[in-house]
């Protein structure tokens, strides 16, 4: 069984509060969808919202259009005789998916119009599309309410429709009020009465039952699917595109043209352009979700991958991690190890995981970038070398100027200084030191994110960490720094950074290490 994918997160996904995508951004998104992740098709806004709407969806129908994916571009519209119909046509659409009542409270109170005049103007809003060479679907707004309180009202619906010329009937549970049980049973009953109609179910995640309620749905015969990247939507959002394809796949056995592995960079880019951070718990897509804590788990899958189910991170472009701490064992150590290819001796090792519990133990954050200091510590006289050292620095902010950094550096007891401005003293700062690096044909890692915190509840002198990421030849690694200042934590977390790869470059720890 094959199930379609229509991706909302261009609609329904911006009416998160505080998500305004501005049009090049929209356009991206689109592109990603369609292009690299094969989403069957992407609902992309509601008609006459603004300006900036009406050209987000011109941008993205030429685009379409010069692809041949013009018929996979939806947008919402309105029971309002051609208002919508002539917006989306001036902006480039082929497809309206015109919003209809589908409880009998929405329609009598919202409306206030009877059944039969709702099913007149619906009709009327066809014919007029069918002369625009527009294919219509149509939502059944408040379905699931419906179907609890007036389920005479919804077949009533259905069976006026149905031989009108209506690609799909979209069965949205729009205040996210069903749970699995009930989502089965009205999506068998509809399906059971309409065999040969094309029924999408719409999910929302009021309950957190969104996904179960996906789940349900197909197992009754449902034909599409609707999801937002992350889940983004109103209140508690919708249903996932992650989790939904990893049930669909996965639980149910069941096909659709999603490129799992494209999954991961969607929701990355979705995150930097909506604000909206992934929780880092969040299935398939959170930063921890295929981090093992334990050093049980570490050593079943050391041994026979004991501790691995079929979501394979790889499917999803990620990498399985094992992290460090008080629950931490030697097999813990080994994994990390492996990520510079590289291991210690059994003495060493636990020497080493000891310290790593104890480290653990104090609440203190264990990195695998932290791994070669603790070796340093641990091992005496085998250490590492702390060979680059920011000696002094000078950063100036001036109102109306670009502020500047003056900095010094150590280097094998060799003194380098270079000044230079940016777009902030951490910048300048930055591009400061690159200026010495690239004088010196130093390799020099790119910073591919900056996350600053401080401990919940603090003041304006509470003390700050700042995490930063680094890409250095395709390898990522974090690096931490400390402080009461922002930018003079962040610049303890670089020279952290320096010395992390001049080790690796350099192999300060062949007295410690054998290479694998």
């Amino acid at each position: 069984m094959r199930v379609e994918i229509m991706d909302t997160t261009l609609r329904d996904g911006e009416q998160t509060q505080g998500v305004s995508y501005s049009p090049l951004e929209k356009l991206h998104i689109a592109k990603l969808l369609l292009k690299d992740l094969k989403v069957d098709r992407i609902e992309v806004a509601s008609a006459l919202v603004s300006t900036g709407e009406f050209e987000a969806i011109r941008q993205i129908t030429d685009w379409a259009r010069h692809n041949n994916l013009h018929r996979k571009v939806e947008v919402l519209g309105f029971v309002d005789g051609e208002i919508s119909l002539n917006w989306i046509k001036d902006a480039g659409g082929n497809v309206i998916n015109l919003l209809c009542k589908g409880s009998l409270r929405h329609l009598e109170k919202q409306l206030r119009k009877t059944p039969e005049k709702h099913v007149s103007d619906i009709k009327e809003i066809i014919r007029k599309a069918e002369a625009f060479d527009m294919q219509v679907n149509i939502y059944l707004e408040d379905w699931s309410n419906g179907m609890i309180h007036s389920e005479e009202y919804v077949l009533y619906m259905l069976d006026s429709l149905k031989n009108e010329n209506i690609e799909r009937f979209m069965l949205p549970d729009t205040l996210g009020i069903l749970n699995p049980e009930q989502t089965f049973t009205f999506c068998k009953k509809i399906i059971d009465q309409h065999p040969s109609l094309h029924f999408d179910f719409h999910a929302h995640n009021d309950y957190d039952l969104a996904v179960a309620n996906v789940f349900s749905a197909v197992k009754a015969g449902i034909k599409g699917i609707h999801t937002t990247v992350n889940g983004l939507g109103e209140r508690a959002g919708n249903a996932p595109l992650s989790s939904v394809i990893g049930v669909l796949h996965d639980q149910l056995d069941t096909e659709t043209g999603i490129n799992e592995y494209e999954i991961t960079k969607a929701s990355k880019i979705v995150e930097t352009f909506s604000g909206i951070r992934i929780p880092v718990n969040k299935p398939l897509i959170g930063e921890n979700v295929f981090t093992q804590t334990s050093g049980i788990h570490a050593d079943g899958d050391s041994k026979d991958n004991l501790y691995y189910n079929n979501l394979l991170p790889e499917r999803f472009g990620r990498k399985r991690k094992y992290t460090l701490g008080k629950q931490s064992g030697k097999a813990t150590v080994r994994k990390n190890l492996e990520e510079f290819g590289l291991f210690l001796n059994p003495e060493s090792l636990t020497k080493v995981t000891q310290r790593v519990i104890e480290l653990g133990d104090k609440k203190e954050n264990v990195t695998t970038e932290d791994l070669p200091f603790i070796i340093a510590d641990v091992l005496g006289n085998e250490q590492i070398n702390y060979k680059i050292f920011i000696k002094n620095y000078s950063l100036s902010l001036s109102y109306g100027l670009k502020p500047s950094a003056n900095v010094q550096i150590e280097i094998d007891g060799n003194l380098y200084q270079e000044t230079s401005s940016g777009d902030g003293q951490y910048d300048a700062f930055m591009k400061a030191l690159r200026v010495i690096y690239d004088k010196l044909g130093k390799q020099y890692p790119l910073l591919t994110d900056y996350q600053v915190s401080i401990p919940p509840g603090g003041a304006t002198d509470a003390l700050v960490e700042t995490v930063i990421t680094w890409d250095f030849n395709g390898k990522e690694f974090k690096t931490r720094g400390l402080d009461a200042d922002q930018t003079e934590s962040a610049i303890k977390a670089t020279e952290k950074m320096l010395n992390i790869i001049e080790g690796l470059k350099e192999k300060e720890y062949k007295h410690s290490f054998v290479k694998m």
